[in-house]
C-alpha cells in the first residue's frame, strides 16, 4: 500500500534542505513585511500576558453567598422577612 509507487509519499513533511528552500522562498515573498509581523505577535503575546496577570482568579471564593430559598409551605419571603 505505501511501496515506492505510492501517490501518499508525495505529500510527506519537508526535510533539511527543502526546509532551507522554504524559508528562501518565504523571505524573497514576504520579507519587507516579516519586521511588522514579528512586532505585532509580540504585541499580542505582550497584551495577552497583561490580560492573564490582571485577570481575577476564578478559583478563588464565591464573594456573596448563593441566594437562599425558604422552604416551601412556610410563607416566608427570602432572607427572613415576611
Amino acid at each position: 500500500m505505501f511501496g515506492p509507487e505510492s501517490p501518499l509519499l508525495l505529500f510527506t513533511f519537508p526535510h533539511g534542505l527543502e526546509w532551507v528552500v522554504i524559508i528562501f522562498i518565504a523571505l524573497l515573498l514576504f520579507g519587507n513585511r516579516l519586521p511588522a509581523v514579528a512586532r505585532s505577535v509580540g504585541k499580542g503575546i505582550t497584551e495577552f500576558k497583561k490580560g492573564l496577570k490582571d485577570a481575577p482568579d476564578d478559583a478563588g471564593p464565591d464573594p456573596k453567598p448563593p441566594a437562599t430559598r425558604a422552604p416551601e409551605g412556610t410563607g416566608e419571603q427570602p432572607g427572613g422577612q415576611s
